[in-house]
């Protein structure tokens, strides 16, 4: 089988983004982003793969068989948006969207430019309800916090 691209790694979280974002409000914005999601997820950051901040873990299976690690909630300073990992549709957060400000969102993230467009208190909000739903259904590092 496959090994997954995107694993935890031994890089330094803030040589990366030194080294990667070239945007000084986008290097601003991702260490904000490292002390609030940090605070909410109460996992400290590692480097998942190249380019993705992750906090916390769990491990996924799906039918096929396929299983891996991912990490909780995260993001990548890409350089068109930020990619945030923070979002899983339930009963308290899809109705929030509407609320969250300018973003695009895809299946598998939200994209933002810069925090300002958004409201931190609805994406405190995603963070908490993904961490709660990966704690439910996928063993999860939350399970020995």
């Amino acid at each position: 089988m496959a090994k997954n691209k995107t694993a935890e790694t031994q890089v330094s979280v803030s040589d990366f983004i030194h080294s990667f974002v070239d945007n000084d409000q986008k290097k601003d914005d991702s260490f904000r982003l490292i002390e609030l999601m940090q605070q909410w997820s109460g996992f400290p950051p590692k480097m998942w793969g190249p380019s993705i901040i992750g906090f916390g873990s769990y491990h996924y299976k799906y039918a096929s068989g396929h299983e891996g690690d991912a990490p909780l909630i995260g993001f990548s300073p890409r350089k068109a948006a930020f990619s945030l990992y923070v979002y899983t549709p339930t009963e308290q957060s899809t109705p929030l969207l509407d609320k969250l400000g300018k973003y695009k969102i895809t299946k598998g993230c939200i994209y933002i430019k810069k925090l300002s467009d958004i409201d931190l208190s609805v994406l405190e909000i995603f963070c908490s309800e993904s961490i709660a739903y990966l704690n439910e259904h996928h063993e999860c590092a939350c399970h020995t916090k």
